[in-house]
């Protein structure tokens, strides 16, 4: 085999390979956004969960505050799940997040 044999065999799979990895990314942007579209997914720019704040209770406990669309929630997350604690609505400014109340 000649050095130009081997040299347009070789540019012959790195051109397939960009080819196919420009159709794989391509597929992918378009999975997303049609997934997006059949799910109800955000708006243009918009996130459908922030996330505000975490507390560690533990080695694989812990506390998370989050922001969906209209209301904080404060779920707990274990290793066996996560449950919700407490909801409140967004307009309670989630920059502060709401503060505990104090039983008396």
């Amino acid at each position: 085999m000649s050095f130009w044999t081997v040299l347009s065999s070789l540019l012959a799979v790195v051109v397939a390979l960009a080819i196919v990895l420009g159709l794989a990314y391509v597929l992918l942007r378009l999975l997303r956004r049609w997934q997006d579209h059949v799910h109800g997914g955000a708006e243009e720019g918009e996130k459908p969960i922030r996330f505000l704040r975490t507390l560690p209770l533990g080695q694989s406990e812990r506390v998370v505050l989050i922001e969906v669309r209209d209301e904080v929630m404060l779920v707990g997350v274990t290793p066996g799940g996560i449950s919700l604690l407490k909801t409140w609505p967004a307009d309670a400014s989630a920059a502060t997040p709401p503060q505990p109340e104090i039983a008396r």
